[in-house]
């Protein structure tokens, strides 16, 4: 488990976040949501030893984090950031190789040539794996990113908004990869996320941050109510159901207590 326990972070005199305690479990997948300027990807980065905390401490299995060395950390947890950038000229296979480094320390064996393989296929990237980073548009080369991170196969994983300038096919495959991540591997996931949509159809858990603070942690599905998302996002949001899955609708105007009321019925009408 990782767990960050009263974690306190200030920029100047801006407190981003103000006691922050949330733990991350194995075998589950952790959407962190809210506004911007909420402290998602602050409490990303602290839980990832990129960022220092101000106060509070984190812990992964029962070991304080600052306790850690470098190298075998890195065998523990992976990290997408929310920018990334690579001065050098990189293929894509060559980028996602990095991700080995913890164990290969640049050495590949047939092992970690295998789990780049895995990566490359997983993200689709198998028939643009010999081109330069800087020859990709935006989302190919977020996914190549994405599995870098994926072929570290680390036991926790987290990622910074990684549907990044990722078209709809690419999010619904990079989201139903990281299911896999979690349900045939164990592995703990945890992604900053703004389409709520997505974040619940295949989260576990949700944690959803505002003004620095927790407003809500628990089941992904129980988010999904107009009361919560409002008190979360300030924003009126109508709720229904498609097959199952429950989804909102927050961009038109005038939504509110009787728009809800009609959710499912618009919903079927999409369906239709």
């Amino acid at each position: 488990m990782v767990k960050a326990d009263r974690i306190v972070k200030r920029y100047g005199t801006k407190t981003v976040l103000d006691g922050v305690s949330v733990a991350v479990e194995p075998g589950r997948l952790t959407s962190f949501i809210g506004p911007n300027g909420a402290g998602k990807s602050t409490l990303l980065s602290i839980m990832t030893r990129l960022v220092p905390a101000d106060g509070g401490q984190v812990w992964l299995d029962g070991r304080e984090l600052g306790r850690w060395d470098s190298r075998e950390l890195a065998r523990r947890i992976s990290v997408l950031r929310q920018f990334n950038h690579v001065p050098l000229r990189l293929t894509v296979r060559e980028l996602v190789a990095f991700g080995r480094f913890p164990h290969s320390q640049g050495r590949l064996t047939k092992a970690d040539e295998a789990a780049v393989n895995r990566a490359l296929a997983a993200m689709e990237l198998w028939d643009i794996q010999h081109k330069l980073l800087d020859q990709l548009s935006g989302g190919q080369r977020q996914r190549a990113f994405i599995a870098m991170v994926v072929a570290q196969e680390t036991d926790y994983v987290f990622l910074d908004e990684p549907l990044n300038n990722v078209d709809m096919r690419h999010a619904v495959q990079v989201m139903k990869l990281l299911r896999r991540l979690v349900d045939e591997e164990g592995r703990a996931v945890v992604v900053v996320m703004h389409d709520i949509n997505l974040a619940v159809h295949y989260s576990d858990h949700v944690v959803a941050l505002k003004e620095g603070g927790v407003v809500y942690d628990g089941p992904a599905r129980d988010v999904m109510e107009p009361a919560t998302l409002k008190d979360v996002f300030d924003i009126d949001v109508a709720v229904g159901e498609i097959q199952s899955c429950r989804v909102c609708v927050y961009f038109a105007d005038g939504l509110g207590a009787r728009a809800n009321g009609r959710a499912r019925d618009a919903v079927d009408v999409v369906v239709r």
